[in-house]
């Protein structure tokens, strides 16, 4: 039994410390695969780094986060794009839109996931999408662009049952579930109890989100087993059902890992 983290962030500065230990004990504890979504340029070459070091294990992913969409940006996708032409990519992202902190670059925001769900198409990728306090533009321009052709996941999914149904119904995407299904508040349990596990993949967003009980600490690939037993509990199944569940989802999305 093993289990897939589809997002998880082991090439920044938090793991310059450990990062080998840190992704030797995720293989270890049976978090046998991992996909590293970009944020950023500067994060390519450590990102890079890592997937040579674990080819089996690691797996690469290009994006511009919205977060990081300012003015001047078309550089950085072009960088994305360059990157994408190396044929070694399992994905474009992390991209998306996020007007939580700052709605300053909106408009450019919208224009970068546009821009980049295009790159995705054209090069046959998934999408893997962060969405906060965006739901309805994140739609408006996945409702323009949705085909055969398009494929991903909502990541760090933290919607209404009604969101995750409109989800599910374009087709081809799956909804990313971490650490905040472990939130004593949060109510994302509830949401989860009503959405089939075919249309579930596992997550941790490590460094960040780290489940209960490990909250509050920076969060690494293998606390994903938190999150496992979470959803296991909330489903009703062993913990074996559930990876083989979610892996096969997680290879629909991405081919295999």
């Amino acid at each position: 039994m093993y289990f897939t983290d589809t997002h998880t962030h082991l090439y920044v500065s938090e793991f310059d410390e450990d990062r080998d230990e840190i992704v030797r004990k995720a293989i270890d504890e049976g978090i046998k695969k991992m996909v590293l979504p970009g944020i950023h340029s500067i994060y390519i070459p450590m990102q890079k780094q890592l997937t040579e070091r674990y080819p089996e294990n690691c797996f690469l992913a290009f994006g511009l986060h919205p977060s990081d969409v300012k003015e001047g940006f078309e550089d950085e996708i072009e960088i994305v794009k360059n990157n994408l032409q190396t044929g070694n990519a399992v994905a474009v992202g992390e991209i998306g839109i996020d007007l939580y902190w700052d709605k300053t670059f909106a408009e450019q925001q919208k224009n970068a996931f546009e821009k980049q769900v295009i790159l995705a198409k054209e090069y046959k990728l998934p999408v893997i999408i962060h969405v906060r306090e965006a739901f309805d533009e994140v739609f408006e321009i996945v409702d323009k662009l949705n085909d055969k052709n398009l494929k991903g996941i909502f990541h760090s999914f933290t919607g209404t049952p009604e969101q995750a149904e409109k989800i599910i119904n374009y087709g081809g995407f799956k909804i990313g579930i971490n650490g905040i299904v472990t939130f004593k508040n949060s109510g994302l349990d509830k949401v989860v109890k009503g959405i089939d596990l075919k249309n579930i993949v596992l997550e941790t967003d490590s460094p960040y989100l780290s489940p209960v009980p490990k909250r509050g600490k920076r969060n690494e690939s293998s606390h994903l087993i938190y999150i496992a037993e979470k959803v296991a509990e909330i489903k009703d199944i062993s913990l074996k059902e559930l990876a083989e569940i979610t892996n096969d989802n997680a290879v629909k999305i991405f081919g295999s890992l």
